[in-house]
């Protein structure tokens, strides 16, 4: 599948898987989590809905308050496997130029070389390396997060939300991410201070991934 290619989804009807599946441990001394049979049917290749998706951040500005933004243009590539869930991948480039806060200048700013700096660096990217379930619903993906040429590994949770066949044929299913990074391990150093002595903005950000998904065509059309 072309990442940068938008498939359509498809008409197929899952079919449950006849038994449950018992996931890996997470350690050796923790109990196995039984996995929902009907996630077997889940198992394809996927791409995320842009129109009802969001991929954001939230960060402590000025110590009182909380910005939120998102980035509103990217591609994704997800596979699920819903029998072994240590199969599933996900890749997502986001457009750093996107960045959208609901205030022009201040995402002028974000996307100028004090922060993303989006003409030198036009995309960033989360890679995924490995997938463990945490919980019935809940699993855990590590993958590689680049920001301006800076690689580092990150830890997401990802909660499950469920699965539903819409009006028009198509499979969606969706998940709520989080992560929590330090801004400066990818180079976005600037910062200003408070007459109090406190950062205007904060080194912790946390990532929020709000994503639906449909269900990609064979070919990848």
């Amino acid at each position: 599948m072309n990442l940068f290619s938008r498939p359509h989804a498809s008409r197929r009807t899952p079919t449950a898987s006849p038994r449950p599946t018992v996931a890996p441990a997470a350690t050796p001394t923790s109990a196995p989590v039984l996995l929902d049979p009907a996630l077997a049917a889940l198992t394809g290749e996927w791409i995320i809905d842009p129109a009802h998706s969001r991929i954001g951040f939230s960060v402590r500005h000025a110590m009182v308050t909380t910005v939120r933004g998102a980035f509103t243009e990217y591609q994704s590539r997800l596979y699920f496997d819903g029998r072994d869930p240590s199969r599933s991948r996900a890749e997502i480039v986001l457009s750093t130029g996107s960045v959208d806060t609901g205030v022009e200048q201040r995402d002028a700013h974000l996307a100028g070389r004090d922060f993303l700096d989006a003409s030198t660096y036009p995309r960033m990217r989360f890679q995924s390396s490995a997938v463990r379930l945490k919980s019935p619903d809940v699993y855990v993906m590590t993958g590689d997060l680049t920001i301006k040429n800076t690689t580092r590994p990150v830890d997401l949770e990802l909660t499950y939300i469920g699965n539903v066949t819409d009006p028009f044929g198509y499979e969606r299913v969706g998940f709520d991410g989080t992560t929590t990074i330090n801004r400066m391990d990818w180079g976005l150093s600037y910062n200003s201070r408070l007459a109090e002595g406190g950062a205007m903005v904060s080194e912790t950000v946390r990532l929020q991934f709000d994503i639906a998904a449909i269900r990609a065509t064979p070919n990848g059309s």
